[in-house]
């Protein structure tokens, strides 16, 4: 027998450049979505900005980001896929203009917003189209995924790169190089012959799923996870420069790594994660990450950091897939709990910055870090009453 056709193979020339398109913007959604932490300090130190005001910030970012999930979901139905996401994709350049063009603190949370917006509008798109025209392969939704990581690896970079070449303002010219890509993003969707949505059946909404322990156990799993994951992202540069631990170039190449054991680490969940219980998966990685954190914040040696945010990128990294894998049945029986489930998750992705960002004013920023250490525990204690669940 001949070796099937992979999906790639399979499409034809209009379908290949909608899904190069779609690679290539969410390389760049992965390179400004990720870029916020390596630009946090220059942003704080340029205009001057308390830590509380740093981490409302990167609450916006995710208040935008959660806020997409429902507006790209219904724009397209009143003005078709493509004046919708071309709409939704402008609000990432508009967002940048706006951020190396002032610091008022108001004007700064609407960039901050923005971009948070259009990252969650091309997720929502990129993720649908590609199942969509790929006919849901998990090789194209994997390889869609990994293209994220790599942008996102490659943020403190262009960061490093543009401070070197021209010095502490350089950031603005990091922010000058996301304005340009995103034009061009909004160019190549401009020029897809996207597929008309599909009119959908009716289905009976219930929330019957509101009354399953699981379902809520499963929940605060992934609250207190992106509670850790958002704030770990946009706070990890910042901390290391602030309290004197590591040169600003270091504290950006620690900031990618983290990126390339998430890689990693989404790899080897996609390849081997099958074949283990979930819940031995997730206690797993729970405790390894909570642990590799508390390491972290527990030394100031620059090797035991090194190898701690590698194995911390490592161990975050199947925790999301897994909890969704885990919250399959609820998913599949009632249409309404995916949503309610990210909403969830999402809300500890704009409360976690707050806090750390309060307590790092009113206590240090040491103090305002360690408070995601507790975040992180409570995913191992939400794992524990799963598996007990499970187990009943």
């Amino acid at each position: 027998m001949g070796k099937s056709p992979s999906f790639y193979e399979k499409l034809d020339d209009k379908n290949r450049y909608i899904l190069k398109c779609c690679y290539y913007v969410f390389a760049v959604n992965g390179l400004y979505g990720m870029i916020m932490g390596s630009l946090l300090p220059y942003i704080s130190e340029s205009y001057h900005l308390s830590d509380t005001v740093s981490g409302s910030l990167l609450s916006a970012h995710y208040v935008g980001n959660l806020l997409a999930s429902f507006i790209a979901g219904v724009l397209p139905l009143y003005f078709g896929r493509k004046n919708a996401i071309i709409f939704l994709s402008s609000f990432v350049s508009a967002g940048f203009i706006l951020m190396i063009t002032t610091g008022n603190p108001f004007l700064l949370l609407l960039s901050f917003f923005f971009t948070g917006l259009s990252r969650g509008s091309i997720s929502n798109f990129n993720n649908s189209m590609v199942n969509e025209i790929s006919e849901s392969s998990p090789a194209a939704l994997s390889f869609l995924h990994s293209i994220f990581a790599i942008g996102a690896l490659l943020a403190p970079y262009l960061v490093i790169a543009s401070v070197k070449s021209f010095g502490f303002s350089g950031w603005k010219i990091a922010g000058i190089v996301i304005v340009i890509l995103t034009v061009i993003s909004l160019i190549l969707f401009s020029r897809m012959d996207m597929p008309r949505l599909q009119k959908k059946e009716k289905v009976k909404v219930s929330y019957e799923f509101l009354k399953e322990k699981n379902f809520w156990i499963l929940a605060g799993l992934l609250f207190f996870y992106l509670c850790g994951e958002s704030t770990i992202n946009g706070w990890l540069v910042k901390y290391f420069v602030d309290s004197q631990i590591l040169t600003i170039g270091y504290a950006q190449f620690l900031a990618s790594l983290l990126w390339v054991g998430v890689l990693l680490g989404r790899l080897a969940v996609s390849a081997k994660g099958d074949l283990f219980p979930k819940e031995k998966i997730l206690f797993v990685l729970t405790i390894a990450m909570t642990i590799f954190f508390g390491i972290l914040l527990g030394t100031k040696n620059q090797m035991v950091i090194t190898v701690a945010i590698f194995g911390l990128g490592l161990s975050m990294a199947g925790v999301y897939p897994t909890t969704i894998a885990a919250s399959g049945n609820f998913i599949k029986k009632y249409p309404m709990a995916m949503g309610i489930l990210l909403v969830i998750g999402g809300i500890g992705s704009i409360v976690m910055p707050l806090i750390t960002g309060s307590l790092s004013d009113h206590l240090g920023i040491f103090y305002g870090m360690a408070a995601i250490i507790v975040a992180l525990a409570l995913t191992i204690l939400c794992v524990f009453l799963y598996s007990r669940s499970e187990k009943n």
